[in-house]
């Protein structure tokens, strides 16, 4: 049975798509590329149908990730379907809850940060949106250190599965 992810942000264009490229090729070197599935959504609709923002497409691709993204809006149904939701701050974490059809579903969302030990206390990913380039490879530092944990978590899930 495939385990499956969904990283969400605000408008499915620069964060989340990030996150989902980074965490797709660390499942890929993992081997387990038949056993998760990773996506990505927006809290909103603004951009839906829109491909990644170019700064987000440059930094992935100077760093050697796949660029290919559509962006789309997160809808409350999907919780049923998937095992984790992963927001990028604390806004698409109450959002992603008010959203959650039921207690179960809230408790499958969690914050990507909380995956990186080094982040301490401050767990948002700041949105590069509005910011010059800095902040995309800055998001970007924040995504891969995050994603270390998560597949360390997202393995313990699977070997759970198995046993």
């Amino acid at each position: 049975m495939t385990y499956r992810v969904c990283f969400v942000c605000t408008g499915n264009i620069c964060r989340s798509p990030m996150a989902e490229s980074v965490f797709r090729a660390r499942v890929a070197e993992a081997g387990l590329e038949d056993l998760v599935a990773v996506d990505s959504a927006g809290t909103g609709g603004w951009h839906e149908g829109e491909p990644a923002d170019p700064r987000t497409v440059s930094v992935l691709q100077e760093h050697g990730y796949d660029t290919e993204h559509v962006a789309r809006q997160f809808l409350p149904s999907w919780f049923a379907g998937l095992d984790l939701v992963v927001a990028l701050d604390t806004g698409h974490l109450k959002a992603l809850r008010r959203l959650a059809p039921t207690a179960d579903d809230a408790r499958k969302i969690r914050l990507l940060r909380s995956y990186d030990p080094a982040a301490g206390d401050d767990l948002d990913v700041p949105d590069p949106y509005y910011g010059g380039r800095d902040g995309f490879e800055e998001c970007l530092e924040m995504v891969e250190a995050a994603s270390t944990g998560l597949l360390a978590a997202v393995r313990d899930e699977l070997e759970g599965r198995a046993a």
